[in-house]
């Protein structure tokens, strides 16, 4: 008898624990048992736990989700293909065992138990199915070796031809690589090529045949590194029908896909979309779209390469130039791909695109095994297995922190062991965005806005960065969130979930908060400073430059006496007590700041009637008594409709308005800036302007 040498491990669903107790003790000592009380519990562990579970026992009446429901999900999800299910129930009824079968179960135990008949079922089925897994996995490596040969075969071919042009063969793999990206980006930009999957695998391998008709070139034109006279342009244009031929007179495979491709593109990748290329003179779509595709991806790498007669130009250089129509014209669709996909043309070309690429080819795979309709290895499973080395690789990179996986489908959120106690949730949580556990820990707002920039990003950019507080045991502590957006390999990619870690970062963020606020506000008032009202003026008046805007400074009265008859810490509290009902005479949107020792400003939009605003402020900062110090305060104003919209002028206005009731004698008053009456307060010690407040001085 064949024997299980790995220990296997089961999923048990019943929402009775002594039913799961008795299944555990008599399946514990050959396999791991995992358990989960309900329907919703056993569908998140397989979510967390999708590569490594063999089979599934479930029971029919759970509370939460039911064994019917179970079996719909994974019918849903196609996870019954690769997980065989056992129901167990004391429901015996015909149309319950029936029903369950039509949803894909593979055999159904009732209860009371026989741990006899439970052991044999369980091991056979488990045994049939690492049979047709190691069967399926086998069919795979072979067309995964197939697809790998057929794919060097035609690299070496083409590497040849280009040995004689002196290319090292780099251009092949650079037009392969091309050519994929852009019929990709095409296929997302419009169906009207009619062009699929199979179609661009094909295409691409294809495309290393592009220049095989040079092999009849004579070398000294091929490798000339000056211009062509007009006989040996003549001649290297003949390439492109040399290569139609040799693919024409193939004494077979003319029926197959590549080799069709492969003769339209050999034939037509010099033709251009307004008619003046070679060797037909074709124009327009009368291209078929694979030689289209090929012609920009070799001119491209033409330009980006380095050649005998020339050395290579610059990324920017080289669209720019045909763009412009330097290389010919080309179809708009294909040039608005090409710049479409300018960043990942070069993370592909610059080694960094291996990922994808090994995405496509486990695509490919895929495809091949859908052919074979009696395997149960699905796509799904194969994406599964590139996502679980994606996701290892980047949690390699990060420090032991709060862990977390999500995906879409079914909405599962999935924490590290440590993240879970941490966060006092269970290490797999079904629709976390209804969850009130998690709710508490990371409201909605939050949750939105991440996953507002998680749906932003692209497969090629696909991290993000949020800071925000998490409610953690009680506390709320600020916490750096980086995620790594999961994409689809199909095309248009799909957001399927993300991956990522939370940082404790309280301490740093309070920190930082501290200096900022050191940098932007007075130690002593807790106003902002003058540096920062500055910039928060100049701001305001270049966002909105129709504005009405006004510029008040005040100046302490007889705050020298202060600090001469009760001391500096007297005259600190004084300072205080003024900027507090500073703070509580302006509006929210209005500015309040301590330009340096008994001196402030203030910072207002009005309306119409500036006198009313004003008015009301100077009535609530002037008066009032600190103990037995009266507060007297004298202000100049100046607004931009007198002294311009410069951050400048109306500080340098609202100064001299204030240096005039300063030195009037009178101070305890309030004065306009007009310009008729403007004076150089560098040179004139009294002002003829009125300095009395109230409507005299208006």
């Amino acid at each position: 008898m064949e024997k299980i040498t790995d220990r296997q491990k089961i999923l048990i669903v019943d929402d009775s624990e002594m039913n799961r107790a008795i299944l555990a003790d008599m399946l514990g000592g050959e396999f791991d048992i995992i358990e989960a009380e309900n329907g919703a519990d056993g569908i998140a562990m397989m979510q967390k736990h999708s590569m490594d579970i063999s089979l599934v026992l479930l029971d029919i009446v759970m509370p939460v989700m039911d064994g019917f429901g179970v079996l719909t999900e994974m019918n849903k999800y196609r996870w019954i293909e690769d997980i065989p299910v056992i129901m167990i129930s004391a429901e015996r009824g015909s149309s319950h065992i029936e029903r369950a079968f039509e949803l894909g179960i593979t055999d159904f135990i009732s209860r009371p138990f026989d741990a006899l008949i439970v052991h044999r079922r369980v091991v056979n089925t488990i045994l049939l199915y690492a049979k047709q897994k190691r069967l399926a996995a086998m069919v795979t490596e072979q067309i995964y070796e197939k697809e790998q040969r057929s794919s060097l075969m035609i690299d070496i071919l083409s590497h040849c031809v280009e040995f004689r042009n002196g290319e090292s063969g780099m251009h092949v793999r650079n037009v392969h690589i091309l050519t994929e990206t852009l019929l990709s980006a095409l296929v997302r930009k419009t169906d009207r090529y009619h062009v699929n999957q199979t179609d661009i695998s094909v295409i691409s391998m294809a495309s290393a045949l592009h220049d095989i008709g040079k092999i009849a070139i004579p070398e000294e034109i091929l490798n000339k590194p000056g211009k062509f006279t007009p006989e040996e342009f003549a001649i290297m244009k003949t390439h492109s029908m040399v290569g139609a031929e040799m693919l024409e007179n193939l004494p077979s495979y003319q029926n197959e896909s590549l080799v069709r491709f492969a003769y339209q593109i050999c034939r037509w990748h010099h033709e251009r979309w307004d008619g003046r290329g070679y060797p037909d003179g074709l124009k327009g779509d009368e291209i078929p779209i694979s030689a289209q595709i090929v012609a920009m991806a070799d001119v491209y790498d033409a330009l980006t390469s380095e050649r005998v007669y020339k050395p290579p130009f610059s990324h920017e250089q080289a669209v720019s130039m045909i763009v412009g129509g330097e290389c010919g014209q080309f179809n708009p669709l294909v040039l608005e791909c090409l710049k479409e996909c300018e960043d990942e043309i070069r993370e592909e070309l610059t080694g960094n695109g291996e990922q994808r690429r090994s995405q496509r080819e486990i695509q490919n795979v895929a495809r091949e095994l859908h052919k074979h309709k009696e395997l149960n290895a699905s796509e799904r499973t194969l994406e599964l297995l590139e996502h679980e080395r994606m996701k290892y690789s980047f949690f390699a990179s990060l420090t032991k922190e709060i862990q977390f996986e999500y995906t879409i489908t079914p909405p599962t959120l999935v924490l590290n062991s440590w993240g879970s106690e941490k966060l006092d949730l269970p290490e797999a949580l079904l629709d976390p965005y209804q969850s009130a556990e998690a709710l508490a820990i990371i409201d909605s707002d939050v949750q939105a806005r991440l996953a507002d920039a998680l749906h932003s990003t692209t497969p090629g950019n696909p991290v993000v960065q949020c800071d925000c507080k998490l409610n953690i045991q009680g506390e709320e502590r600020w916490h750096r969130i980086v995620a790594r957006a999961s994409w689809s390999s199909e095309e248009p990619p799909r957001y399927t979930g993300c991956i990522g870690k939370a940082m404790d970062i309280h301490n740093s963020r309070l920190e930082l908060e501290s200096l900022e606020r050191q940098a932007s506000h007075d130690a002593l008032t807790g106003l902002v400073n003058r540096a920062y009202a500055q910039k928060r003026i100049i701001e305001r008046l270049e966002d909105r430059p129709a504005g009405r805007y006004a510029m008040a400074i005040l100046d302490l009265d007889y705050f020298k006496s202060a600090n001469d008859t009760y001391g500096h810490m007297f005259g600190d509290e004084v300072l205080k007590f003024l900027a507090e009902r500073l703070r509580h005479s302006i509006r929210g949107g209005d500015i309040a700041a301590r330009v340096g020792g008994d001196e402030f400003l203030i910072f207002l939009e009005y309306k119409d009637d500036l006198e009313s605003a004003i008015e009301g402020i100077y009535s609530r900062v002037n008066g009032g008594v600190y103990k037995d110090f009266t507060i007297s305060v004298s202000m100049g104003v100046a607004s931009n409709q007198e002294a311009g919209s410069e951050y400048d002028g109306l500080f340098r206005c609202a100064d001299q308005a204030l240096y005039v009731v300063k030195h009037s004698g009178n101070k305890g008053r309030y004065n306009y800036y007009h310009k008729e009456n403007a004076i150089d307060t560098a040179t004139s010690a009294v002002s003829p302007i009125d300095a009395e407040g109230g409507e005299e001085s208006k």
